[in-house]
C-alpha cells in the first residue's frame, strides 16, 4: 500500500475521533452555559445545544474531507509524520476558532440579557421624605 493511502487513512481518523470527541465534550460542558444564555430556558438550552453540535459535525467534516487532498506524494515514514503534523494541526486550529467563534456569540447574547435585566430600577421614586426649609425642601400644600 503507497504511503500517501497510509497517511489518508490515518488522517482520517484521526480528524474524526478528534472532531467527535470535542464535539461532546462541548456538547456536555456547554449545556450549563447555554441554560444562562438563555435565562434558565432547560428545554431551548437542549434544542441549542444539538443544533450546535449537528451544525459543528458539519462544517468540520466537510472541511476535513476538503483537506483530505495531498499534491504530493509520501515517500517515507517522515514525510508520512509531517504530512500528518500539518493537517492535524490545520484541523486543530479550525476547531479552536469555532469554538472561540461559538462561545464569543454567545457572551455577548448572555451580557445583553444581564445588562437588559440591570436597566430597570429597584424602586421607583417615592416622594419627598425631608422636613426642612430652603430651596430643596417639599413643597407645601395650603388647605
Amino acid at each position: 500500500m503507497d504511503l500517501t493511502v497510509v497517511a489518508y487513512i490515518a488522517y482520517l481518523l484521526i480528524s474524526v475521533a478528534l472532531t467527535i470527541w470535542v464535539a461532546r465534550t462541548l456538547s456536555r460542558n456547554g449545556k450549563i452555559f447555554l441554560a444562562d444564555v438563555l435565562h434558565g430556558n432547560e428545554k431551548l438550552a437542549e434544542a441549542v445545544n444539538h443544533l450546535l453540535v449537528v451544525g459543528f459535525y458539519l462544517v468540520n467534516f466537510g472541511f476535513v474531507a476538503l483537506y483530505l487532498s495531498q499534491d504530493e506524494t509520501v515517500a517515507d515514514a517522515r514525510g508520512l509524520f509531517e504530512a500528518l503534523s500539518v493537517k492535524q494541526g490545520v484541523v486543530l486550529l479550525v476547531l479552536g476558532v469555532m469554538h472561540l467563534g461559538n462561545v464569543y456569540v454567545l457572551n455577548k447574547i448572555r451580557r445583553r440579557g444581564v445588562m437588559e435585566r440591570e436597566q430597570v430600577p429597584p424602586v421607583p421614586p417615592q416622594g419627598w421624605t425631608g422636613t426642612g426649609q430652603g430651596p430643596w425642601a417639599a413643597p407645601t400644600t395650603r388647605a
